[in-house]
């Protein structure tokens, strides 16, 4: 029988496209120019915290992101495409509705390994872990690339009739996009060993209509009702079911609570500035344990957790052997929690 092994994380990178563009610019230059209501200046940034998003080019595909940050993510393990055994496609975004985008992504890579699209919202990403972590215990891939490619911008509507339509529509102004990558292979499972050490997760699906982006689907497949291809939120539904639920996860995951309040670095989905702080009220645990990145990058959907694991490793708050918790939340509705032994 072969010895226990662990998913161990090789790497982990984010690609975010150069255009940048700031609530003001959204404001002024956007929703002014196709919208009849205009909300006053500072209002984005009063209402969110965000200072602006990352915007690909048009010709930029969600594949092209997840390519960019899965060849840094190569490279920086000093491994080769034909390493990868597996290749997971996590994101909220697509290229197609058919075939999974996994695919698009493996071609432009040169990768010949079976391929497929893990999509759960913003948790997609946190889910390809699990399930890359699955595989790779049990022996059935050895190596698994996690490849993410968020257009999450073109959910923006930008023509509001009224304030009320504003409001509900407001995620969508913050959204940023965003490529993420990373690379996990077996290794060792010693009790100091690196590697994915818990995965838990849990979801409300009696909360799926919290949050939605509706057209594409059987329900509207042809809509062109910025209801329906625009992100919409009902922020009364999405606020009471994510506190159930954090609780829930809370209760039922008091081991890993413990190795997340006594780990280096918390990462938590963030969607706007007054989210994020109620999120580290929730956990009970200084701001200074977590990093804050959407006010500066938007919300990047599912590549949130990558990108601030990313930013922690490069400015060395985060070393080998360190555990880091990713918490994640996402529409439909779903909440999960991941620790990670660097």
């Amino acid at each position: 029988m072969p010895p226990p092994c662990r998913a161990r994380l090789l790497s982990n990178a984010v690609h975010l496209p150069p255009q940048y563009r700031t609530m003001e610019q959204i404001r002024s230059g956007m929703i002014a120019a196709g919208s009849p209501f205009v909300p006053p200046p500072g209002t984005l940034e009063n209402l969110t915290g965000v200072r602006g998003v990352h915007v690909r080019s048009d010709d930029v595909q969600a594949s092209d992101l997840a390519v960019a940050a899965a060849v840094e993510a190569l490279d920086a393990a000093g491994s080769g495409v034909d390493e990868v055994d597996l290749l997971l496609f996590a994101s909220t975004s697509q290229d197609l509705v058919e075939p999974a985008t996994g695919h698009i992504v493996a071609a432009k890579l040169g990768a010949f390994c079976p391929v497929f699209d893990v999509k759960n919202a913003c948790n997609s990403v946190l889910n390809a872990v699990e399930t890359a972590a699955a595989f790779i215990e049990t022996g059935r891939y050895r190596t698994v690339l996690i490849a993410c490619g968020e257009t999450t911008t073109l959910t923006t509507r930008w023509h509001a009739p009224d304030q009320e339509t504003f409001m509900r529509h407001l995620p969508g102004y913050t959204v940023s996009d965003a490529g993420a990558a990373l690379l996990l292979t077996a290794g060792p499972a010693g009790p100091d060993d690196p590697g994915v050490l818990h995965a838990v997760f849990a979801a409300d699906s009696s909360a799926w209509e919290a949050c939605t982006v509706r057209s594409g689907g059987s329900m509207h497949p042809r809509s062109l009702d910025d209801d329906h291809y625009c992100l919409r939120l009902n922020e009364n539904q999405l606020s009471q079911t994510g506190r159930g639920m954090a609780q829930l996860v809370l209760a039922h995951a008091s081991q890993e609570m413990v190795m997340v309040r006594e780990s280096a670095f918390v990462a938590v989905h963030q969607i706007s500035m007054p989210q994020f702080h109620e999120a580290c009220a929730l956990l009970g645990l200084p701001e200074s344990r977590f990093l804050a990145t959407v006010d500066r990058y938007g919300n990047a959907a599912s590549a949130s957790l990558p990108l601030q694991l990313a930013l922690a490793q490069r400015s060395d708050r985060v070393m080998p052997g360190d555990v880091v918790a990713l918490i994640g939340l996402a529409s439909g509705f779903s909440m999960g929690l991941v620790l990670i032994r660097l």
